[in-house]
């Protein structure tokens, strides 16, 4: 697969980028360079000749002030680039305290929902594990049912 091609540094330095990015559509990351190149213990320039050689196989996009991870990175990472939906049935008197930590989430929309669930969530299947995580810790979720999304009919 592509992560033969790649050097453990450059495989090192996805998986960096991966933690410190933001998932909002693509997975982006704002730290500089030379707080990357000091993290991973590696000088400007090999972080430079990584960055210019990911980008050149279509592992990164970059722009001023930003690198974008693309698919084919979370491919590498064993990360799924999906959707997922999470439903929550909630205890009535602790709903407030949870819609308020279900916000700090870098989950894509919550909405609270009428009928036999409560609260449905609308997250990326690479952040669904840690999601779900932090989810089960929230004191008064009584139930969680988790879809990933196959197929987008429309």
């Amino acid at each position: 697969m592509s992560s033969k091609i790649l050097t453990e540094k450059q495989i090192e330095l996805l998986k960096y980028l991966f933690k410190k990015s933001k998932p909002l559509r693509v997975f982006t990351v704002t730290e500089t360079q030379n707080r990357i190149a000091k993290d991973l213990g590696i000088s400007r320039q090999a972080l430079n000749a990584h960055l210019k050689k990911l980008r050149e196989l279509g592992f990164l996009r970059t722009g001023r002030g930003f690198l974008d991870l693309t698919d084919k990175s979370l491919q590498v990472l064993g990360k799924q680039s999906g959707e997922a939906i999470i439903t929550l049935k909630i205890e009535p008197t602790k709903r407030l305290q949870i819609y308020s930590a279900l916000r700090d989430l870098p989950v894509e929309k919550v909405y609270r929902v009428t009928g036999e669930i409560d609260v449905i969530v609308h997250v990326s299947q690479s952040i669904l594990d840690d999601i779900l995580n932090k989810i089960n810790t929230l004191d008064g979720v009584r139930e969680t049912r988790t879809y990933v999304v196959i197929e987008t009919v429309k």
